[in-house]
């Protein structure tokens, strides 16, 4: 959905193996801190031009730093650190969320719709890792017509998300909660053979420190409008409902233009100056395409 942290399979942290050996091997000093904390992921959909975006997800497990102070593990190599998650360690703990496997329709989360992945009880401590198992059963619809999306040779059937741990939305006392926004348009490629691949594209945000912004086009159903808000460091993107209503989340504090595509006869058109600021929702109100 948005041009910003982008996480990808291969790469979300690169440090010398010196540092990851020193910062993040067994010690016996690293004290846990006792008891338990909850959870929740919500899977949402930043958009793409399909009919249908079908992932299968097979499990997601997440990894805990149980130390006194997480920021003594920042430069950790997570991406080594995910390949393994069986690793037993004094410092972290993996967790299974034990999600019901499946296939997820992504296309029906749009414009503020999520979807419960995972709530769980796990060990207290600060959540540095993300680690979702994709399976291969993956399609795309696109003009009624259904496509494989296939894996790239080579490629690990795994996405890591790595967070410094604050990001969470701590929403009561050892409850924590954080949408994962699938970013189908960076996610699925069509090579020139006119094969589809899967290299899945997360971003992370939560409702309490980031702004949304909706809005309803009009008439929805003739100019099949596509919405794309952007300023100079950030880009979002929504596919209004058939009735025209649209909502762009996990937006940073700022000010945005917003430029609707419309299919002709209808126009295009751009708005300028749209403000937000977290946590508001902001309103566009109703947008009249002319002809």
């Amino acid at each position: 959905m948005k041009t910003r942290k982008l996480l990808s399979f291969a790469s979300i942290m690169a440090i010398a193996v010196a540092l990851f050996v020193t910062a993040c091997n067994k010690t016996a000093s690293v004290e846990s801190a006792p008891g338990q904390q909850s959870l929740a992921l919500y899977l949402t959909d930043g958009p793409g031009l399909f009919d249908k975006v079908l992932v299968d997800i097979k499990s997601i497990k997440v990894l805990v730093d149980t130390s006194k102070n997480t920021r003594n593990h920042d430069s950790c190599n997570w991406n080594r650190m995910g390949i393994d998650d069986h690793k037993k360690d004094t410092a972290f703990v993996w967790h299974d969320l034990g999600i019901k496997a499946g296939i997820y329709d992504l296309l029906q989360l749009r414009n503020g719709t999520d979807t419960l992945l995972a709530e769980s009880n796990i060990t207290k401590g600060s959540i540095r890792l993300i680690k979702i198992e994709i399976g291969t059963n993956n399609s795309v619809m696109k003009d009624s017509v259904t496509y494989p999306v296939s894996i790239p040779v080579g490629a690990p059937n795994y996405v890591l998300i790595a967070t410094q741990g604050h990001e969470y939305d701590e929403y009561l006392p050892g409850k924590n909660r954080l949408w994962l926004d699938f970013d189908v348009a960076r996610s699925i490629v069509q090579e020139r053979n006119g094969v589809f691949y899967l290299r899945p594209v997360f971003h992370f945000f939560t409702k309490r420190t980031s702004a949304s912004i909706i809005g309803k086009i009009i008439p929805q159903r003739d100019a099949k409008a596509v919405v794309t808000v952007y300023n100079g460091t950030d880009t979002a993107y929504a596919l209004p409902t058939p009735e025209g209503y649209f909502c762009i989340r996990g937006l940073k504090d700022g000010k945005y233009s917003m430029y609707i595509n419309a299919t002709a006869p209808y126009l295009d058109s751009t708005i300028q100056n749209v403000v937000v600021a977290a946590p508001k929702e902001t309103s566009v109100g109703f947008i009249t395409l002319r002809k």
